[in-house]
């Protein structure tokens, strides 16, 4: 089968041949509709080691597919079903992964294996999709729940005032569920304005340049500075960054992947008695809800895509990726050009 693979670090990935996976007993397989080009993978090819990543491996965690063939254990779901998938998987049988917090089970895994026409995951991993939702769009799942569980983390109150660093997709998608939640202020905030449109499609109420005058305009577009500050870029100085524009008593969340350590004054979060959080993965329950926000509404997480590729794109668009576009969500399509 067609895949892309990882070659090493600082080499652009690769389009290759893998054999055909077989299902376990408690698996599927699965013909691959669409897989999203995440910031995460990104990360993943820069630092190997920490990430656990082997030359040849094949990336990608935000995928639907069609089953293909289920193990011989499996009976909740048949050929022919149509399944987003939660790439957290879990030993299945300890008290976290009953619960439906697969995350958090001791033997976790987060698994790749979206950028390719075939693969096997756990029958439990899998959500069936409604009926009129697009399969390609069921890819989406994975990224929204994500944001979802960083608004749930968040604690945000009906009529609060959000200040959102970072305008990529999950920046955007917390700003989608804080609006759903009741924020009164969602500003989205970037170094640049490529995804001002975007963060209006998707619901925010305003967007702002990140730099020294943002707690200014901030202030300015919502009369006072924010209640919560989600760290949606995951870069050196940022969670300070926010500890310094949050509210006294307010609340700040760490969502963006930093990896290599920080550097922050404490004494701002310290002095502001600021609530200090951060939100990682999702439980399979807002992995559901998560799919029913890609139905119909007046704000719809759809609006991200901003690029479908075949297999022959991927490398050069990756590598794209790696600097700042215009890009937002793409997909890897299987029946694309």
């Amino acid at each position: 089968m067609k895949a892309v693979l990882f070659d090493g670090v600082g080499m652009p990935l690769k389009l290759g041949e893998r054999p055909v996976p077989e299902p376990a007993s408690d698996e599927v397989m699965l013909r691959i509709a669409a897989c999203g080009i995440c910031g995460s993978d990104l990360h993943m090819t820069e630092d190997p080691k920490t990430f656990g990543l082997n030359r040849h491996d094949v990336l990608g965690h935000e995928f639907a597919g069609e089953v293909v063939r289920c193990g011989t254990g499996v009976s909740e779901l048949k050929p022919g079903d149509r399944v987003a998938v939660a790439p957290m998987r879990g030993c299945g049988t300890c008290d976290n992964c009953r619960k439906g917090e697969p995350a958090w089970c001791a033997e976790m895994r987060l698994i790749g294996g979206g950028y390719a026409e075939y693969t096997t995951v756990t029958a439990r991993q899998c959500r069936i999709l409604p009926d009129d939702l697009p399969i390609e769009e069921g890819a989406l799942a994975e990224p929204v729940a994500v944001a979802l569980h960083c608004v749930m983390r968040s604690g945000l109150k009906p009529g609060e005032r959000v200040l959102i660093l970072g305008a990529g997709p999950i920046g955007l998608l917390v700003a989608f569920w804080a609006r759903r939640q009741g924020a009164r202020d969602v500003i989205v905030a970037d170094i640049n304005r490529h995804q001002e449109e975007g963060a209006a499609s998707i619901g925010a109420t305003g967007f702002a340049m990140s730099g020294p005058g943002l707690a200014q305009e901030f202030r300015a577009k919502t009369g006072g500075a924010p209640d919560i500050v989600f760290e949606c870029v995951g870069k050196r100085g940022l969670i300070d960054f926010a500890c310094q524009l949050v509210r006294t008593h307010g609340t700040v969340v760490g969502v963006g992947l930093c990896v290599g350590g920080d550097d922050w004054d404490p004494f701002a979060a310290l002095s502001k008695e600021i609530q200090l959080i951060f939100a990682v993965f999702f439980n399979m329950a807002e992995f559901e809800t998560a799919l029913s926000a890609l139905g119909p509404g007046r704000y719809r997480p759809q609006a991200l895509i901003t690029g479908r590729i075949g297999f022959n794109d991927v490398p050069d668009a990756f590598e794209g990726l790696r600097h700042r576009t215009t890009q937002c969500k793409v997909l890897i399509a299987a029946d694309a050009a």
